[in-house]
C-alpha cells in the first residue's frame, strides 16, 4: 500500500484541508485529552497530561503534525456521532449502501487507581450489518510535530514510537504494514460481530529500553472500555438538574470533569492552544493550564448540580501550589502546580487554517489580577456553608489572602479579560476585592476564628465607596468598565453573583440593558468593544452570553432570558460542545476547544432558568 504523507499533491486553501472546529469531539481520561473530528482522525492528543506536547497534532500544522486516522474507504459515507449516554467515551456510525460500522474513540480510566492513569487511547471498531472497509493511518508526531518518531518492531503485533522524552506503545488486533520510516497503515474489514481494537499507550523511553512492551489482549482492552463507560456513569450520575436544560448541563459536566485532573485537582480551562480568537489571526493563547477564576466558577457550577468532590481537590490544589502564602499566588499553574509557564512561540508551526504564531505557555501566568482573592474566597465560603470549617492551616492562607486584597484593592491591575497593556482599575477586580474582604469576614464570624475584623470591615466599605462612586456612571445609572470611563464590560454582569449588588437591583438592571444595547451582536455578547483601529476583531464570547442568560433569568425576565440563552445553546455543535467564541458572520465556532468557562457558564445559566421555575437543586 502506497504511503500517505498527508500532503497535497495540489496545495489546498486553508478551509479546504482544516475541518472547522466544530467538527471535533473531546475525549480524556481526567489527565490526558484527545480531539477526534468527525472523519474519524485524532487530529490533537497531549499525552500524558493534556498540557504537555502534542503526539498527535495537525491542528495546528496539517502537514508536520501527525494523526491517527480510522476512516471508511469509500467516500460517499454517511457519519453519525455520539457519546454513550453519561460518558465522555465517542460512538460514531459509519453508513454506506448495506454496509455500517461503529467506531468507539475514548481514553480508558483506571477504576483501580484514578490517580495512575492508563495512558491509553483506545479505538475500537465494530461490524454491524453488511461489510464496511476502514483505512488506518497511524502518524505520530512528537514535541508538536518537531520529532518524527523512532519506529520498532517489537512483534506479536506491537510497534513503539520513540522520540525524545516521548513514547508509544501500539498493540491490537489490525493487521498494519510499515509506511516509510516512521508510521503505519492498513485496512480493517468487518462484518456482523466483528470488532478489531487498536491501542496506543504513552510509556516514557527508558521504560520501553529496560521491559520490551507486551501486547495488549482483546479481553483486556474490551475489559478496560467497559469499566470506562461504567467510570463515567457512575460520576454523571450524581449530576442533575430538573427540566429541559437538565441533559444539556449534565454534558457541560462531564465536559468539565475531562479537563480536570484527578491526581492533582487542576482543572484546565481547554483541551487546546492556539485555535485563534479571528480566523486567521494572531490572539492565539495557550489554555491549557488551570486559572484560578475559571477553575473556581468550574467547581461552583458542578457542585450546583451535585458534582462536590471537585471542589475540595481544587481547594487543596491552589494552597499546595501557592505554597500556603498569598504571597506566592499566581493567577494560573500548570496541572501539577507549576508556576514557570514560559510562553514560546512555535514559529515552524503553520497553524490552524494559517494562524500565526502557534504559542506553548502562557505569559499572563505572571499577571496581576486581583479578582483571584475574590474567587477563593467564595469557594471557601461556599464549601463553609456546607459544613467544612477551615483547618489552622488553611485559616492561615485564607487571612494572606484577605489581608492581600485589603492592601491591593486600590492598585490598577489586568483584569478578568488579561489585557497585555497598561493595568486599569477594573471594576470587576474591585469588587472581588470586596467579595474576598466579605468572605473572610463571613468566615471567620461563622467559625470563631480571630482575624483582623476591623481592618477587614473598614477596607471592604472603603472599597464598596470608590466602586460606587468611580465606578458607576450617575448620568447613565450604570455601572462601567474600569474607573473614570464611560466603556461597558460584560463582566459586570458578574457582580450580583458575588453578592456586590442585587440582581433586580435598579443599576444592574440598567446595566444590563446597556451591555446589550453596546455589545450585542446577532444575540449574542462580545465581552467589551475592541479599541478604534484593530486589526483583528474577536468573535461574541458565548461565557458572557450565558452571564447575560443568568442575569435576565435571576431579574425574573424569563422570556428574554430564555431567547438569549438558546441562542447561545445553538453555537454548540450536536455533542454539546462550546468553543470559546463564536464568529456570527461565518456561523463558525473560534478560540480554543472545549472551553472550559464556556461550558461552566451554561451550568450556571441553566440552574437559574430552572430555579426560577421552581426546581429544587440536587444535594448529595
Amino acid at each position: 500500500m502506497a504511503t500517505d504523507t498527508g500532503r497535497d499533491a495540489v496545495p489546498a486553501s486553508h478551509e479546504e484541508r482544516y475541518p472547522p472546529i466544530a467538527d471535533y469531539a473531546l475525549i480524556g481520561d481526567c489527565a490526558s485529552a484527545a480531539l477526534v473530528s468527525r472523519a474519524g482522525s485524532v487530529d490533537w492528543c497531549c499525552m500524558p497530561r493534556l498540557d504537555r506536547g502534542a503526539c498527535f497534532g495537525r491542528l495546528l500544522d496539517w502537514d508536520s503534525g501527525g494523526c491517527f486516522a480510522l476512516a471508511p474507504v469509500e467516500t460517499d459515507v454517511l457519519a453519525s456521532r455520539r457519546y454513550l449516554d453519561g460518558t465522555l467515551v465517542l460512538e460514531t456510525t459509519y453508513s454506506h449502501g448495506g454496509g455500517e460500522a461503529t467506531v468507539i474513540d475514548c481514553m480508558t480510566i483506571n477504576t483501580e487507581d484514578e490517580s495512575r492513569p492508563y495512558r491509553q487511547l483506545l479505538r475500537v471498531v465494530d461490524g454491524v450489518r453488511g461489510h464496511v472497509d476502514i483505512s488506518v493511518r497511524i502518524q505520530p508526531r512528537f514535541d508538536y510535530g518537531a520529532v518524527p518518531p523512532w519506529r520498532q518492531y517489537r512483534g506479536m503485533g506491537v510497534y513503539t514510537f520513540i522520540g525524545g522524552d516521548d513514547g508509544l506503545v501500539l498493540s491490537g488486533d489490525a493487521e498494519l504494514e510499515e509506511a516509510g520510516r516512521h508510521d503505519l497503515e492498513g485496512t480493517i474489514s468487518v462484518r456482523p460481530g466483528d470488532r478489531v481494537r487498536l491501542s496506543a499507550v504513552f510509556v516514557e523511553p527508558h521504560l520501553l529500553d529496560a521491559q520490551p512492551p507486551e501486547p495488549l489482549g482483546a479481553q483486556t482492552l474490551d475489559r478496560r472500555l467497559e469499566h470506562t463507560i461504567d467510570w463515567w456513569r457512575r460520576w454523571s450520575a450524581q449530576a442533575g438538574l430538573d427540566g429541559p436544560d437538565g441533559p444539556g448541563a449534565v454534558r457541560s459536566a462531564i465536559v468539565l470533569k475531562g479537563l480536570t485532573n484527578t491526581a492533582t485537582g487542576a482543572i484546565a480551562a481547554a483541551a487546546t492552544t492556539s485555535l485563534p480568537e479571528s480566523p486567521g489571526g494572531s490572539l492565539n493563547w495557550d489554555y491549557r493550564f488551570s486559572w484560578v477564576r475559571d477553575s473556581a466558577f468550574s467547581v461552583r457550577s458542578l457542585a450546583d448540580i451535585g458534582c462536590r468532590e471537585e471542589a475540595d481537590r481544587f481547594r487543596r490544589f491552589i494552597e499546595r501550589s501557592a505554597a500556603g502564602s498569598a504571597d506566592d499566588l499566581q493567577i494560573m499553574y500548570g496541572l501539577a502546580g507549576e508556576r514557570r509557564l514560559t510562553e514560546v512561540e512555535l514559529d515552524e508551526l503553520e497553524g490552524y487554517r494559517g494562524a500565526q504564531p502557534v504559542r506553548v505557555g502562557n505569559a499572563a501566568a505572571r499577571q496581576k489580577q486581583l479578582d483571584v482573592y475574590g474567587e477563593l474566597l467564595e469557594l471557601s465560603w461556599r464549601w463553609h456553608q456546607r459544613g467544612h470549617a477551615p483547618d489552622d492551616d488553611y485559616w492561615r492562607f485564607l487571612v494572606d489572602l484577605v489581608d492581600a486584597a485589603a492592601e491591593q484593592w486600590r492598585e490598577p491591575d489586568r483584569g478578568l479579560w488579561e489585557v497585555r497593556g497598561e493595568p486599569q482599575h477594573f471594576v470587576h477586580s474591585k469588587v472581588m476585592c470586596w467579595a474576598a474582604l466579605d468572605r473572610g469576614i463571613r468566615i471567620a464570624d461563622a467559625s470563631l476564628r480571630r482575624a483582623p475584623m476591623d481592618r477587614w470591615r473598614k477596607e471592604r466599605d472603603a472599597a464598596r465607596r470608590a466602586i460606587e462612586r468611580n465606578g458607576y456612571d450617575r448620568d447613565r445609572g450604570v455601572f462601567v468598565q474600569a474607573f473614570g470611563g464611560k466603556a461597558l464590560d460584560a463582566a459586570l454582569l458578574l457582580l450580583p453573583a458575588f453578592g456586590f449588588v442585587a440582581w433586580d437591583d435598579e443599576r444592574m438592571v440598567r446595566t444590563v440593558d446597556a451591555i446589550r444595547a453596546e455589545l450585542e451582536s446577532d444575540g449574542l455578547l462580545l465581552r467589551y468593544r475592541a479599541p478604534r483601529g484593530r486589526a483583528e476583531p474577536e468573535g461574541t464570547f458565548l461565557a458572557c452570553s450565558f452571564w447575560l442568560a443568568e442575569c435576565l433569568a435571576r431579574q425574573r425576565r424569563l422570556d428574554e432570558a430564555r431567547a438569549v440563552f438558546d441562542r447561545t445553546v445553538a453555537t454548540a455543535n450536536e455533542l454539546v460542545l462550546f468553543s470559546e467564541e463564536y464568529d456570527t458572520s461565518a456561523g463558525e465556532m473560534v478560540g480554543n476547544f472545549p472551553q472550559g468557562l464556556t461550558h461552566l457558564s451554561h451550568i450556571a445559566a441553566a440552574v437559574a432558568l430552572a430555579e426560577q421555575h421552581g426546581v429544587e437543586l440536587r444535594e448529595n
